[in-house]
């Protein structure tokens, strides 16, 4: 199944922690909650583009799968990592939190963000 497509926010899981964990201040934090976001995905082969839309606060990444990447968070920051493909899930770990998304049928993804 492809990843590709558009999809939009419904909840969060583990958001104010990860937030938190990645340097975003509890105010943004306590906006960000309420504010539904669309992604959309391009995938072709094991190259993606991810565009995530939050408001007036547009952010894309592009990476391949397997290689190490620079991926910018939703603070500015950019970060190195590796985004892997298990099946249905895209996981990469970024300053010791994963986040997985994962593709459970043609019209959801979700994700969610942990500790690693």
């Amino acid at each position: 199944m492809s990843f590709s497509g558009k999809y939009q926010l419904e909840s969060h899981e583990n958001f104010e922690p990860f937030m938190k964990a990645i340097g975003l201040p509890d105010d943004l934090i306590q906006k960000g909650k309420d504010i539904k976001s669309i992604s959309e995905i391009e995938e072709n082969g094991n190259t993606f583009k991810v565009t995530i839309t939050t408001g007036t606060k547009v952010l894309t990444n592009t990476f391949t799968i397997g290689q190490e990447t620079e991926l910018e968070t939703m603070t500015g920051e950019k970060m190195k990592g590796v985004v892997q493909r298990e099946g249905n899930k895209l996981k990469v770990c970024l300053k010791g939190i994963e986040s997985v998304t994962e593709l459970v049928d043609a019209n959801t993804i979700v994700n969610v963000s942990g500790m690693a």
